[in-house]
This record gives C-alpha cells, structure tokens and sequence, in this order.
C-alpha cells in the first residue's frame, strides 16, 4: 500500500492537470472525462484533480495516477460549494482518493459551520486521510496550517468576494506560502501558459494544478477570439 509520504513525493515538482467539466458545459460527461486524464498522462501529467464520484470513478479505470478528488456542490445561501460538507467528504473518502481538497477559506458553509469547525471533526473520522486546503488569502492558509491541513493551495486566491481583481496566478501569495509553511504548496489558478508554470515552480511550490488552460476548449477558445473583438 502507497503511504502519505510516497504519494507525496510522487507529485513533486511535476504537473497535476485538472480534468472537469460542470453540467452546462460541453464536454460535462464521466466518459469524456476519463480520455481528458489519459491525454494528460500520455503528455506528462502525474496526477488529476477530479470532480465528482462519477467522473472519478471513470478516471479511474483510465488512469492510475493519484487524484485530488472534490465534490463541486452549489448550495443557496452559501458561496462555498468545493467539498464543502462531511456528506462530500466521507463520498471521496468511500472512493479511496489519495488526496481530498475542500474549501478552507473563512466563510461559512451550507451547513452553519466553519473550517475551524468541520476539519477537526473530518481529522479525527480520517486520521491518515491526506487532506488539501483551497485557500484565498495568506491567512486561510495560516488557519489550514494550525488545522492540521496536510498541503496548502492557493486555488482560490480570486475567486472570493474578498480576492476578486487580484492578478492571477497570485505569485505573492504562492510565494509566501512557500517561504513561511513546511508543508507542500501546491500552485492552482490562473495558471494559463508554461511559463507561468515554470514561474510558479521557481518559487519553489510542491507541485501545480493546470485546468483551464488545457482541458476546457471553450475557455481556451474564447481567450482567442477576445484578441478579435
């Protein structure tokens, strides 16, 4: 059995590419999703973040690379929806994926609590589970640290109401991650070019999370006609 450790070690200073597609995109199918994880080892890619139990199950029987596994799960009344209950935990966990990540950004969740008030209780039921925080600020991170967290990304630098305009990838929060914890940073959003894959490891991060920027056509395709506009 693959230890915490060896898992680790087997994503450093290598590419996880993300394969996802949410129900009003095109390519949103378990299927499609699994031929984007094997495209993305035959180019390299030794890990896959992964949403849903559907698609991971199919990325599995494609792939044998470690996934980041989260369960993307909108809610009224609450802008976290990246894993954001015990409900979505324990599913990943039932799963066997080799890294969970959920939302550990300070606001509350659908069900009234907190990160500082569900991880310890996620721990506790999943002592040898790694776990992965998505934070916005510097100081989510802080909190993730002291929570017991097990890797620190920045995935959601950006996309809170109290990060929007910042210029991704935020390479200072990366940056300081990097030079301030003692645990593997992994580098997520934003990152659209190698070179600003390769800017990002310079920093010295544990790994980097690419999505956009090479499983989601549409996107891709819009950044090309904007120059038109």
């Amino acid at each position: 059995m693959t230890t915490n450790a060896e898992i680790l070690e087997s994503i450093k200073g290598k590419l996880i590419v993300s394969c996802q597609a949410l129900p009003d995109e095109p390519l949103h199918s378990p299927f499609i999703m699994g031929r984007m994880a094997y495209a993305a080892k035959l180019g390299g890619a030794v890990g896959i973040r992964a949403n849903s139990i559907e698609d991971i199950q199919e990325i599995k029987r494609t792939v044998d690379l470690p996934i980041i596994g989260i369960i993307k799960s909108v809610s009224e009344g609450s802008d976290v929806f990246i894993t954001p209950t015990m409900k979505e935990i324990d599913m990943l966990a039932a799963e066997r994926v080799e890294i969970i990540a959920l939302d550990a950004t300070k606001r509350v969740r659908p069900d009234g609590k907190t990160i500082n008030e569900l991880f310890p209780i996620v721990r506790n039921k999943y002592p040898n589970q790694l776990f992965m925080a998505d934070c916005s600020t510097y100081e989510e991170a802080v909190n993730a640290y002291r929570l017991g967290f097990d890797c620190l990304g920045s995935t959601l630098s950006g996309y809170t109401d109290y990060t929007k305009g910042v210029t991704l990838p935020n390479m200072d929060l990366i940056a300081r991650l990097v030079k301030n914890f003692p645990i593997p940073v992994i580098a997520e959003g934003g990152i659209w070019s190698p070179t600003e894959l390769a800017e990002v490891f310079n920093l010295g991060v544990h790994t980097a999370v690419v999505g956009t920027a090479i499983t989601r056509p549409m996107e891709i395709t819009k950044r090309f006609v904007d120059v038109l506009k």
